[in-house]
């Protein structure tokens, strides 16, 4: 799994012409889920996204989680986070996870969040052509993969 993560100070995903999702303060996440990812790679990144102190204290430091913050995130499904560009000029999606296998993923990445937030994480729509529109807060952008913990 791979993550894209971003604190905004707002964010949203627009389907077609309707806003499926509208965020203030927090985490905008792009996800991509690779051809060998499991639970257990939900169950690290979700920990690890929980307890990342990247929000400002008192004291002007990075030192505060989203929990702290009170914050939201909104998670929104991006399988090009897997290209593979080695060869030419033309990305490969040969280790993304086909939809069997990222869908449930997906559901089950946003219910845990849900849960370790212990309030609703939102969404854009699994496999939807999106518009995403964010104010980058900072900036902070993180990216972190399963497959490189340390």
């Amino acid at each position: 799994m791979r993550i894209v993560l971003q604190r905004v100070s707002h964010a949203s995903v627009r389907v077609g012409e309707r806003v499926k999702s509208t965020i203030g303060k927090g985490y905008l996440i792009l996800l991509g889920i690779g051809e060998d990812d499991n639970e257990g790679d939900v169950s690290w990144l979700t920990k690890k996204i929980i307890g990342l102190r990247v929000f400002d204290d008192d004291c002007g430091v990075m030192n505060r989680n989203i929990i702290d913050e009170k914050g939201d995130i909104l998670v929104v499904s991006q399988f090009t986070l897997m290209a593979s560009y080695k060869k030419g000029n033309r990305p490969s999606w040969i280790h993304a996870a086909r939809h069997e296998i990222s869908k449930p993923l997906y559901r089950l990445f946003c219910d845990e969040l849900s849960r370790l937030l212990d309030k609703p994480v939102d969404e854009g729509e699994f496999g939807a052509d999106m518009k995403v529109e964010l104010i980058n807060d900072g900036p902070v952008t993180i990216c972190m993969d399963t497959k490189n913990k340390e």
